[in-house]
């Protein structure tokens, strides 16, 4: 079969390979599982026959993950704030203002993220064998054990690329022409490191606390026998407000395998009526975001000592050290209140980032800050955003200890593969806020 153009979009100075396959009259972005490699697909039946059935009802948007297939290898582990970059420099370069994204596998929780942060890119949003964390915790019993998925992950990086792993992938009854085509599948789509740096990202994944704000229309769909347990799909779907799920006899996990026809169908009869139908009604306009807050320790005592002359220039280059890491991290200034800061940011890497970037440019200026971060779905007014999300993250900032950034359970659980190591400080009672919150503290680095 003739093999689509790759064309690649810059992600930062990271090249992203991506193809475009039919033409539709809306777009679908498929985010990848693993392995992925674009131009072997094209020469494997199972694979080609499966993109070709996706692009005839659409213009279909495929991609290598960066640090696999014909993606650039990047270094380190790329987190999902820097996999949704990556999903977006390709609809930019693609002229997709919109699209339905379909998440495979481990690219789902991608999605889920992409889908709340984004919602006014995507139309439709799609999870197939996908869960929204891949470890079992007390609150959520699938998956696998921790040491389970570190074990699996040391025997598949030892085994890479052998026909041994591929007959494990593939199943005991695939032909040898099946367990060949998979072992170059692997040898093409990453090395040995590659995989490893991949799961061990996947191992700290956690996107439950996301799934409230998903607004727009979601299918799950997953396989009975799939490995990936179906329960931890069902939960998930049960948590995406007006999700709908399909659950289909057999398996296998690759979704052009088994009944590869039937998925097909079922993306097609959700993706269609939405993608090519009237926009819904405009409602208030909700995002998922990361808020900061900010405030100087001991300010009253500062002014007292400084005098209001000094006071007002202390400030003057407080607001400015503090636009500059704005401005770096991509945050939004929403207010200023004497010496505190608001903000609010599309990525909780970035956010956690910036404050510690601003804690150390204000220790300069003889002064010592607090901060306090939270991510979850604020509604946007004007420009400014408002909701439980933003109380939640000024009464963390009102727990921070001097030069401290505190960061709440869901904002930890957002930057598996960022590298940012925490210190847990507990349980918390927030006040005005129902529960009992466990909180963090970003180490020192």
């Amino acid at each position: 079969m003739e093999v689509p153009e790759t064309s690649y979009a810059m992600s930062g100075e990271v090249a992203i390979a991506y193809q475009l396959i039919g033409d539709g009259p809306f777009d679908v972005v498929l985010v990848p599982g693993s392995p992925s490699s674009l131009e072997f697909f094209w020469r494997y039946e199972l694979t080609s026959r499966w993109l070709t059935r996706l692009a005839s009802f659409c213009r279909l948007i495929f991609f290598d993950k960066r640090g696999t297939g014909m993606s650039d290898r990047a270094a380190g582990i790329a987190n999902l704030e820097t996999r949704m970059d990556d999903v977006r420099a390709v609809m930019d370069a693609a002229g997709s203002a919109r699209a339905g994204v379909v998440g495979m596998s481990e690219g789902g929780p991608m999605s889920l993220l992409f889908g709340a942060t984004y919602p006014e890119r995507v139309r439709a949003l799609v999870i197939y064998g996908g869960m929204p964390r891949v470890t079992r915790a007390p609150d959520f019993p699938f998956g696998w054990v921790r040491e389970e998925w570190l074990r699996a992950s040391d025997h598949e990086v030892r085994l890479w690329a052998s026909a041994e792993l591929a007959r494990e992938w593939v199943g005991p009854d695939a032909s040898q022409d099946e367990v060949e085509r998979m072992t170059t599948l692997m040898r093409l789509s990453g090395s040995p490191g590659a995989w490893r740096a991949l799961m061990e990202m996947n191992v700290d994944i956690d996107v439950r606390g996301v799934l409230g704000s998903i607004r727009v229309p979601t299918l799950v769909f997953h396989r009975r026998e799939d490995h990936v347990p179906i329960d931890g799909a069902r939960w998930m779907a049960q948590r995406i407000p007006g999700a709908r799920m399909i659950e289909h006899p057999g398996g296998p996990h690759a979704p052009y395998m088994g009944d590869w026809q039937r998925w097909c169908d079922e993306i097609e009869r959700f993706l269609v009526p939405i993608c090519t139908g009237p926009e819904p009604e405009p409602e208030p306009e909700l995002i998922l975001a990361t808020v900061l807050f900010t405030d100087i320790v001991d300010s009253s005592a500062k002014a007292a000592e400084l005098g209001d002359r000094g006071w007002r220039e202390l400030l003057e280059q407080h607001h400015l050290r503090i636009r500059q890491q704005l401005a770096r991290f991509r945050g939004i200034e929403l207010d200023t209140a004497g010496d505190g800061f608001f903000a609010r940011f599309d990525g909780p890497a970035r956010a956690i980032r910036c404050a510690c970037g601003i804690r150390e440019a204000v220790q300069e200026l003889g002064i010592e800050l607090r901060a306090g971060l939270h991510t979850g779905e604020c509604e946007l007014m004007e420009g400014k955003v408002a909701g439980i999300a933003v109380s939640i993250g000024a009464r963390v900032a009102g727990e921070a200890r001097p030069r401290e950034v505190l960061v709440s359970q869901t904002v930890k659980d957002l930057v598996a593969g960022s590298g940012i190591e925490f210190a847990e400080r507990g349980p918390a009672e927030l006040k005005g806020v129902p529960g009992e919150w466990r909180l963090y503290a970003v180490a020192a680095t």
